[in-house]
C-alpha cells in the first residue's frame, strides 16, 4: 500500500465527490490509532481500522446533503481499492 501517511481518500454520493482528502491531514496518524488501539485489543492482519473521515460530511450542508434511501455512496482509498453501497430503509 505505501505510506499509511500518503493515502488519498475519496467519497462520493450518487456519482458527486462530496469528501477529496489525505491520511497526512489526520488528526492522529496512522501509527498512532494502531499504537493506541493495541494497548486493549488484538488486530490481526486484514482488520480494518475506521479512523474518521475527511471535510466533506453532510452536516453545515444542509438537510439536502444526508443520505437517503436509494443513494449510492463509493468511497475510495488509494492503493486498498474501491467500495461502493446503495443506502437502504433504516
Amino acid at each position: 500500500v505505501g505510506d499509511p501517511q500518503a493515502l488519498g481518500l475519496r467519497l462520493w454520493v450518487n456519482g458527486e465527490l462530496r469528501q477529496d482528502g489525505d491520511t497526512k491531514n489526520q488528526i492522529f496518524g496512522v501509527h498512532h490509532v494502531i499504537w493506541y488501539l493495541s494497548q486493549f485489543m488484538v488486530l490481526e492482519a486484514g482488520d480494518v481500522v475506521n479512523t474518521g473521515t475527511p471535510a466533506g460530511v453532510a452536516l453545515g450542508r444542509g438537510p439536502q446533503a444526508f443520505l437517503r434511501e436509494g443513494d449510492v455512496v463509493e468511497l475510495e482509498i488509494d492503493g486498498l481499492g474501491r467500495q461502493r453501497q446503495r443506502v437502504g430503509q433504516a
